[in-house]
């Protein structure tokens, strides 16, 4: 909600001196979140003043199109003689009053305005629009054009009303009545302590059978519906230029001045209205749910098929209005400055129920200002308040007259009392308070308080959000002030701590990040396209999704089934913008149906759901496995003066899921794979053993070049990703700490010869696996390939380490584990010891 200042001092007698800055330290004491305050006009230096234009020449030659004038400026230039003037607008012509800034003057932005020659004349000055002067969208995107009565050399900055500041708050859902100026007003009201003038206490009249025609269907949907006629609005009226300043401030841009009217008296008093071209209605006003499939076209111009929850409006032909979101275009009120305006209104100033907006809104993804406010909960009891200051102002503004007809329609309802002891909000806070604050600080907020120890307290109609003492204790203790709350620590509950998977997967998340990887969290939504460009084949069950009903972005309207999307997307994004050294990695969820999901049923409001609801619920789950994922580009070891560093390959992938395993106490076999997207001759399989099986919980390499280009990412990008229920699944027992030996260790070499396809996995295993207990590490270190081992071969040479938690081992006993470890070698992978 943009907050002008000037506005803001019409409800509450602010001191001269308070600035912005002032107003937004008393705000944020109170508990309103303003998030900046804009200095509208700031380096503004006139002379800017009314100009009238007295004549038009078209210079010729020039490839757009280019006008020479000469405009009245009063005595604004010290001479009385028109101003010359070269402008390339065409949306002014000779007459008209306009904005004129004159050598000297200095504009927003620090552009300073001085006599300059131009397409062969000599310009003293600027005609200026509304984007030039900071004013903000006026619709013509052209030169201002001024109402006739204003007098050549009239300061326009006074007239403009341009030097303001502007206070932008961030209302959070539970304070929708700060969706307005009389809201905003209130607690600056309070907060100074000072009187509130509120714009909603006006004369209205009573409701007779004279108004127009309405019949609401739906009074839990409605709960009221006002109505008001306004006839003989004259066509060319427009919006004057304070309304129109008002509504810009305020982030709004002017249309027409039967619109621009309910826009500002939503923003003034928090209710959306809306006003109906007469001629265009057909019979009476109706308040109904919407008939499945039933379409309307909107305002924006949109075709939207209904659904059966829908609350809309509608006369004899059917819908009309989006109730509460959107009108419809059937009867939209034609622009007053054409001939053939509108001449007839009627006004709308209803309220609706906040949950049935709130999803109309999300179902059609057509969020307004009306439905932000209708969701976060309007004051019921402003409809009618809405309704006459509308009428007003259309009577005082366009010439109309209001008919003496008013139908009001409203469902019966009781004010909301709470019981609450006069000493809750002292024992909430733990600061003593005292029953006169309480009162006093709720009667400031515009509940009714009786009673003693035990108070009965009546909510405003405008603050829905208080219904328990809880919420009058929170009203209490934010206005006395957060800041004078005493601090004391809390004394934690005893429980049983993290639980093992808790703690294995922080575990991960410290040792990767030890490693030098840093956590990325992305979003758990992914698209069609980003899987077309990964490569994914069509019967992949990476390509069986959650779609979601309303997702955030129609580009991505599944759950993940993969974390390598988002990952590379932030590298991607961290490598545009110059960071070229990249180690990212991320722990979640993803998202795998299996086919066995019931149809998610959709759970009651009015009420806790069954245990069979949320068992059905459940079932209707896809399963949820948490996966680890790290991504690579560029150096993994910088350079410097202790060496040349080296790039990250393939390898620093393998190493990355051996990190993760072995904080689980396990070591993965890797074997070379094929898997997209990574490059078939650089991806390697991960398995862990469960229950006495092999199985595969990850992959790891290098991406495929066709999947780095489409992506877009660094050259040589690795990746890996692995599935940590499974790793969980292999943890034997409790992770037992190493032991470590006070003996000295035994290293043997030994280099092998096997064929070139025998994964070197294989070799190692059966290396283990023939040591026995004496074996400690074994370490690949070597790798070759040559004419000297012949061809289809491979030389792998291995370090092998031996010792044992008793004793010194002698060179007999280190040997003999070596030779049992190379025959089981040899036994199972065909390997010959080199040089033998």
């Amino acid at each position: 909600m943009r907050v002008p200042l000037s506005w803001l001092r019409e409800y509450v007698d602010l001191p001269a001196t308070e600035t912005g800055r002032d107003v937004q330290a008393k705000l944020i004491g109170v508990g309103l979140e303003v998030e900046t305050v804009e200095q509208i006009g700031a380096g503004l230096k006139g002379p800017l003043v009314v100009g009238q234009v007295l004549t038009i020449e078209e210079l010729e030659g020039f490839k757009k199109p280019i006008r020479f004038c000469t405009v009245d400026v009063g005595g604004a230039n010290g001479t009385g003689e028109p101003q010359e003037i070269v402008c390339g607008a065409r949306n002014f012509a000779v007459g008209d009053k306009v904005v004129v800034v004159l050598p000297g003057a200095v504009l927003p932005g620090d552009f300073a305005i001085s006599a300059r020659k131009t397409y062969g004349r000599t310009s003293h000055g600027m005609i200026c629009s509304t984007g030039e002067l900071g004013m903000g969208d006026d619709g013509t995107h052209g030169i201002i054009v001024l109402p006739p009565e204003h007098e050549a050399g009239t300061d326009a900055i006074e007239l403009l009303q341009l030097v303001d500041e502007v206070l932008d708050i961030a209302v959070t859902p539970d304070r929708g009545y700060c969706l307005s100026m009389r809201g905003v007003a209130r607690e600056t009201a309070i907060a100074y302590g000072l009187p509130l003038r509120d714009p909603a206490l006006l004369d209205v009249p009573a409701p007779n059978a004279f108004g127009y025609p309405v019949k609401v269907a739906d009074p839990m949907g409605c709960d009221k519906f006002t109505a008001r006629t306004v006839v003989g609005l004259q066509p060319e009226a427009r919006s004057p230029i304070w309304l129109q300043r008002r509504l810009q401030k305020a982030g709004m841009r002017p249309i027409s001045l039967a619109v621009d009217i309910t826009n500002y008296v939503m923003l003034e008093l928090g209710q959306p209205l809306h006003a109906y071209d007469r001629t265009r209605i057909e019979g009476p006003i109706g308040v109904r749910r919407a008939q499945q499939g039933e379409k309307l076209t909107t305002l924006d111009g949109t075709v939207r098929v209904l659904d059966a929850e829908d609350l809309v409006i509608t006369d004899d032909r059917g819908p009309i209005g989006l109730a509460g979101v959107m009108g419809g275009a059937n009867t939209e009120i034609a622009d007053l400055q054409e001939g053939a305006g509108t001449t007839e209104v009627v006004i709308e100033a209803a309220h609706f129920d906040a949950i049935s907006i709130a999803r109309t809104a999300r179902r059609h993804r057509l969020s307004s200002e009306a439905s932000k406010r209708f969701e976060r909960g309007a004051d019921p009891q402003a409809a009618a308040a809405a309704a006459q200051r509308t009428v007003d102002l259309l009577v005082l503004l366009a010439g109309g007259t209001a008919e003496s007809g008013v139908t009001e329609v409203s469902a019966p309802s009781a004010p909301r009392t709470i019981a609450m002891p006069a000493n809750h909000p002292d024992r909430v806070a733990g600061v003593e308070y005292g029953r006169e604050t309480v009162v006093r600080r709720l009667q400031e907020v515009g509940c009714d308080v009786y009673g003693q120890d035990e108070l009965i307290v009546t909510v405003p109609s405008w603050r829905p959000d208080l219904g328990e003492p809880n919420d009058l204790a929170e009203e209490v203790i934010r206005l006395e002030g957060y800041e004078n709350l005493p601090s004391t620590l809390p004394t934690p509950p005893s429980g049983r701590g993290l639980t093992d998977r808790q703690r294995l997967h922080r575990r991960i998340g410290r040792a990767l990040a030890g490693a030098g990887y840093v956590e990325a969290l992305n979003y758990p939504f992914i698209g069609d396209a980003v899987l077309d460009r990964l490569g994914i084949e069509a019967d992949d069950a990476r390509r069986r999704t959650v779609k979601i009903v309303n997702p955030l972005s129609d580009e991505e309207p599944a759950l993940r089934t993969t974390l390598l999307p988002g990952l590379l997307g932030a590298l991607r994004r961290n490598d545009g913008r110059g960071s070229h050294d990249l180690a990212l990695f991320e722990t979640g969820l993803v998202f795998r149906p299996t086919g066995t999901e019931t149809k998610a049923v959709r759970l009651p409001v009015d009420r806790r759901p069954t245990d069979e609801e949320i068992a059905g619920l459940d079932a209707s789950l896809p399963r949820q496995p948490r996966r680890a994922a790290v991504v690579l580009a560029g150096a993994r070891e910088q350079a410097g003066w202790w060496g040349k560093g080296r790039p990250a390959d393939w390898a620093d992938a393998v190493e990355a899921a051996r990190t993760i395993a072995r904080e689980a106490g396990v070591e993965p076999t890797v074997r070379s794979d094929r898997h997209t997207p990574w490059h078939p001759g650089r991806c390697a399989a991960l398995y862990v053993t469960v229950d006495g099986e092999e199985t595969l919980f990850g992959h790891a390499g290098e991406l495929h070049p066709r999947v780095v280009k489409e992506l877009h990412l660094p050259e040589r990008t690795c990746a890996m990703e692995v599935e940590l229920d499974v790793l969980e699944q292999a943890v034997d027992g409790v992770l037992r700490a190493p032991r470590i030996s006070t003996f000295p260790v035994a290293t043997q070499d030994v280099a092998l010869v096997v064929a070139e396809d025998v994964p070197a996995a294989d070799v190692e295993r059966a290396l283990r696996d023939g040591a026995g207990e004496l074996l400690e590490s074994v370490r690949l270190f070597d790798v070759f390939t040559g004419e000297q081992i012949g061809g289809g071969n491979k030389s792998l040479a291995y370090a092998l380490r031996f010792r044992a938690a008793d004793r010194t081992l002698t060179v007999d006993e280190a040997t003999a584990a070596r030779d049992a470890a190379v025959a089981l070698a040899a036994e199972r992978t065909g390997a010959v010891l080199r040089g033998a």
